[in-house]
């Protein structure tokens, strides 16, 4: 049932006339909407030369996309109203491995990248995706809004230059080198353009903004032959049917050197199809499979390179025209996808009259969607650290590579989190702790506390407290030499570890030896299952014996008696398990 897709749920359920009638509006409005989008995306992500040499045009390779990927992740997903195809998120990326390496290049990594996106479905991945920092997402969407709003500079303001530089600084050094090159005419387009689409989106959220721009501003310049690029003028329009499906040359050398740019490919699709169905999830009640979501998007870009097209994933503007549409089922995302073919045969001709610039002010209006700059300037408000991911990515994003931002930006964030854990981590002496203050009281009432038992000469409770990897091993080290002398027997309590690493295992058993060699007996007590389990792996309860491990402080201070020579005592009324209790209090 994990990777069952929806729309063979939903058809389970029962699939009625009514509900196919709003799947019908849904779909159908919904691929209205993603005419211009789909062209959009495909302009900006494939240089015109890149797509000559498989002998077809930038928006017919992004309407391609959108019906074969857009068909195949409602067909396959595990959302009921995901609508899928190309979106901006892939634009930087795209545009980058098409200029350097060519459409053989961005096929190879499409399908690497499909393949490790059904992977991680298999392996049940979907979870997974969530452990990625929000400073993360952030930074390198809102670096993406950037470079794809610079990148339309050309088309908006219609200046005389051939080709946009991918790198950032080159690009604005040639825009200013043809600035003098601007076209009236392109700019009032595409001004009108943006601000018909500002005012839509204010005055009338509802109606489909982007088609009613493209087809005003077609209008405008046919009735009045405003002197403007055209997709027909440029790209000499697009076709009429899906191409025939085949697989580009592919050699084992460039599989080798795209395996970053596959795997930026399909971390990002991944991050953004998943969050589309969560946004999904949030508008319609429903809840998304993430693991057959991942198998679809996989089989998705798999399949759109079969077709000459570009990568795709979850395109949350689109699924939430669709939800609002009222979509009930994926049947109204196949829809999506078929009207689009639908189109693409009866008005072909006529897209071909649609300005470029009047596409160049839609995707300044995804830039600015994208950019998130609300949470943004949340972030940056927030603690330190994560204002540093979120600039750091965002740097990174935009003046040099996505492949580098996020995994800077990943590493970053890791390390950060490490240093939190450890911060909230320590090992610490029971004997000082009732010097502290009032801060104790709490401890005294507690019925496990050391503070509640008599202490016998020569012994030293010690507790760590909180995960103990690698990040906090360095404390058990330098314990001992903290001491005026070392003790006949040290008890080190684990009641609150939840977890330990290999780091933590190894300074364990290094600290068990200094403790041997200085003539102490060492003695562990509240071991959970995690630890426990760990110890028995690498045969550390072994060495330290299994008569010198308890399960509660009391045990463990007999031991200690024993081992000093004083008379053991019976456990207090008010003793409790700790390490059933501390489970308990952790699972409630």
């Amino acid at each position: 049932m994990r990777y069952l897709p929806k729309s063979i749920v939903c058809l389970r359920e029962g699939y009625n006339w009514q509900t196919f009638l709003r799947d019908l509006i849904a779909g159908v409005t919904v691929g209205v909407i993603a005419l211009p989008l789909a062209m959009a995306f495909g302009i900006a992500s494939i240089p015109m030369d890149v797509a000559s040499e498989v002998g077809l045009s930038p928006p017919a390779m992004g309407l391609y996309t959108a019906v074969v990927a857009g068909f195949l992740i409602s067909a396959l997903g595990g959302s009921r109203v995901q609508i899928g195809g190309p979106t901006g998120a892939f634009i930087v990326i795209v545009y980058g491995i098409a200029a350097k390496h060519g459409y053989s290049g961005l096929a190879t990594a499409t399908l690497m990248a499909g393949v490790i996106i059904i992977l991680m479905g298999a392996f049940r991945f979907g979870a997974m995706i969530k452990f990625i920092p929000y400073p993360v997402t952030t930074g390198f969407t809102s670096g993406i809004a950037v470079i794809i709003a610079t990148s339309q500079i050309k088309d908006f303001f219609g200046l005389s230059m051939e080709s946009v530089p991918a790198e950032f600084f080159e690009k604005l050094r040639a825009f200013f080198a043809h600035a003098t090159t601007w076209s009236p005419a392109t700019l009032a387009v595409g001004a009108g353009s943006l601000t018909l689409l500002i005012v839509l989106r204010r005055l009338a959220p509802r109606l489909p903004g982007a088609i009613i721009a493209v087809i005003a501003a077609s209008v405008v310049v046919y009735l009045f032959k405003v002197p403007v690029e055209t997709i027909g003028s440029r790209f000499g329009g697009i076709p009429r049917s899906l191409p025939v499906p085949h697989l580009p040359p592919i050699s084992l050398e460039m599989v080798r050197n795209l395996i970053p740019e596959a795997t930026t490919i399909a971390m990002l699709g991944s991050i953004e199809s998943l969050l589309s169905a969560v946004v999904a999830d949030g508008m319609s009640g429903g809840r998304h499979k993430a693991d057959c979501e991942l198998v679809a998007q996989g089989v998705a870009n798999i399949s759109v390179v079969i077709f000459g097209g570009i990568p795709a994933t979850g395109a949350i503007a689109r699924t939430t025209a669709n939800v609002k549409s009222g979509a009930k089922t994926p049947v109204a995302g196949m829809i999506h996808a078929l009207t689009l073919l639908a189109i693409m045969a009866a008005l072909a001709p006529l897209a071909s009259a649609i300005p470029l610039a009047a596409l160049a002010a839609i995707l300044m209006i995804v830039a600015w969607n994208m950019s998130e700059i609300g949470h943004f300037r949340y972030i940056l408000r927030a603690p330190k650290s994560d204002a540093l991911v979120l600039l750091t990515t965002f740097g990174l994003t935009v003046f040099t590579d996505l492949t580098i931002a996020v995994g800077v930006g990943m590493v970053l964030a890791s390390m950060l989190f490490m240093k939190r854990m450890a911060d909230v981590s320590n090992v610490s002496a029971i004997s000082s702790e009732l010097a502290e203050g009032d801060d104790d009281i709490g401890e005294m009432k507690d019925s496990i506390a050391v503070e509640r038992r008599d202490l016998p000469d020569g012994v030293e409770v010690f507790e760590i407290n909180g995960p103990f990897f690698f990040g906090v091993a360095d404390r058990l080290k330098d314990t001992l030499q903290g001491l005026e002398r070392p003790p006949k027997v040290f008890i080190l309590r684990m009641r609150r570890v939840p977890a330990i690493d290999a780091t933590g295992l190894h300074a364990l058993e290094e600290f068990y030896l200094k403790c041997h060699r200085q003539g102490t007996t060492m003695l562990l007590s509240g071991v959970h299952a995690q630890p426990l389990f760990a110890f028995g792996k690498v045969g550390f309860d072994l060495v330290v014996g299994i008569d010198n491990m308890f399960g509660n402080i009391d045990d463990a201070l007999n031991r200690a008696r024993e081992i000093v020579g004083v008379p053991v005592r019976p456990k207090p009324h008010f003793a409790t398990p700790e390490v059933a209790r501390e489970s308990e209090s952790d699972s409630g």
